[in-house]
């Protein structure tokens, strides 16, 4: 299901109630790397409470967190913690926003399988992304002048991997923007010589995760931390949930609903 059709569907479902049982609706926004999860519980939370509709859309985590402080959105989706500046604009506005943490994520770097490189280090990354590296022969690799593919700069993911990986480098100006992890997936997927950095839900058989310093990315190593790139994926509300937004967050936390769609969408549960 495409999210448009989702949104579609839900809007319908909201529109076809009777009044006798008015739905309600929770309208979720934000971080493409939260997305598959949300989506996945979103399905399961409207088969088990049908007077709920979930609106749920994507738009990365800078997106999703101004809905929320703009008053436009009952949850936003962050693959990132808040902003000093996004602190400041709560507080201005006498806002409290609250975090739940819903998984545990590692952000992977991504080449194309037909690439032979397999392992680079931290630095190796932060030089090819700062474009000091610029040729796959220089870290063992064919000859072939690299194609970096970065978030935009409201993605969480991109924060993270500023904050990780690059640390006071700057991306190159000549790489190529994506909005979402799958633009990123298709970049890299048709491009021999590119490169780029997902979240691990996003993996699949037409890209190659590359190890860090002879650490790969699984849910055991993201889960004990042994990733260095390894993050928590959060739901933000204002205040504390209340209504049909309490019972969804309650359902994302349930180990034996929310979590299992934690884990069917590839990412690593926190409840046990």
């Amino acid at each position: 299901m495409t999210i448009k059709s989702f949104i579609l569907g839900a809007l319908m479902a909201l529109c076809a109630a009777s009044p006798a049982a008015a739905a309600s609706s929770i309208t979720i926004n934000g971080s493409t790397t939260v997305l598959p999860i949300v989506q996945k519980s979103a399905e399961h939370f409207m088969a088990s409470y049908p007077d709920i509709s979930v609106i749920l859309s994507g738009g990365g985590s800078g997106t999703g967190l101004k809905s929320l402080l703009d008053g436009i959105t009952d949850v936003a989706m962050s693959s990132r913690d808040l902003k000093p500046s996004e602190q400041r604009l709560a507080a201005g506005k006498n806002m409290r926003l609250v975090r739940t943490t819903i998984a545990v994520d590692a952000l992977v770097p991504v080449v194309s399988p037909k690439n032979p490189v397999t392992d680079l280090s931290l630095e190796q990354l932060r030089d090819i992304f700062a474009g000091r590296i610029t040729n796959w022969k220089d870290v063992g690799g064919n000859d072939g002048a690299i194609v970096v593919v970065n978030r935009d700069n409201s993605s969480g993911t991109y924060e993270c991997w500023k904050e990780l990986v690059m640390k006071d480098a700057r991306v190159m100006p000549g790489a190529l923007t994506q909005a979402s992890n799958g633009g990123v997936v298709q970049n890299v997927a048709t491009n021999p010589n590119a490169i780029g950095y997902i979240g691990m839900g996003y993996l699949n058989a037409t890209v190659k995760s590359l190890s860090i310093g002879g650490v790969r990315a699984t849910a055991a190593s993201a889960l004990a931390r042994q990733w260095p790139l390894s993050r928590e994926l959060y739901l933000f509300t204002s205040g504390t949930p209340a209504g049909g937004t309490a019972k969804f967050m309650d359902f994302m936390l349930d180990p034996r609903l929310g979590q299992q769609d934690v884990l069917k969408a590839g990412y690593v549960p926190i409840a046990k």
